[in-house]
């Protein structure tokens, strides 16, 4: 079963995470601050899934993912927070989470979204469905690993960059919308406001791109979406 970080500084919160997470066969550890729990992770410790409260002693959940991206870990991080306005999750979902809880939440709730995004990152991986690998201009993709490899580099992608770019390889040639992906890459309504699309589309472009400026491959179609062209 997935090892999960809990970072929950509500001590009741955390024992009754830590409480259903165990029951369903997840192996657990709770941290209570941002500061330590950052220290955690940017140690090898085979986390699958960090759930990152956003107010928290030490160090803020923006600011612990922020750091963790900017130094390599791309572990899946469900936020949750008592921050339920729109442009919270927005703030949340473009600093690299990868879904967002408002609280307060059942915990069945928060189960199901567990249960989802490992999903998501199995389905990403080609675990059940669609290809492992892919060619897309100059970039060899490995969805299996969330690696790209360019010119004998290679770069991480996060979950959320793996889910956009297999969506678009599963579908070359059709526009896909911007809605379609905030709802099947970002698990939000497809009219959610965010510019979180079009800077991952940037992002992915300076991988697969000879010139991102001047795109040959993944294309902005105006007022309808994105065409990838293998």
């Amino acid at each position: 079963m997935a090892r999960i970080l809990v970072v929950e500084d509500e001590a009741h919160l955390a024992k009754g995470i830590l409480f259903n997470l165990e029951a369903d066969g997840y192996q657990v550890e709770v941290i209570a601050d941002g500061a330590r729990a950052l220290e955690a992770l940017l140690r090898p410790n085979g986390y699958d899934l960090l759930l990152l409260d956003v107010m928290l002693p030490g160090m803020d959940g923006f600011e612990v993912v922020r750091r963790m991206r900017a130094a390599g870990n791309f572990l899946p991080v469900l936020m949750l927070t008592a921050k339920g306005l729109p442009e919270d999750m927005v703030q949340g979902l473009e600093v690299g989470a990868d879904d967002y809880l408002p609280k307060p939440f059942d915990l069945p709730v928060l189960l199901a979204r567990v249960k989802g995004l490992l999903r998501r990152r199995d389905w990403a991986r080609g675990e059940s469905e669609g290809p492992e690998t892919a060619r897309v201009g100059q970039a060899d993709v490995d969805f299996r690993s969330f690696e790209v490899r360019v010119g004998g580099e290679t770069v991480r992608l996060t979950l959320l960059e793996a889910l956009l770019l297999k969506l678009l390889v599963q579908n070359a040639g059709r526009v896909v919308s911007k809605g379609e992906i905030l709802e099947k890459v970002w698990n939000v309504s497809a009219d959610t406001e965010t510019r979180a699309v079009d800077n991952f589309i940037v992002r992915l472009r300076k991988l697969v791109e000879k010139n991102p400026r001047f795109p040959e491959h993944l294309h902005t179609i105006r007022g309808a979406g994105y065409r990838l062209v293998l």
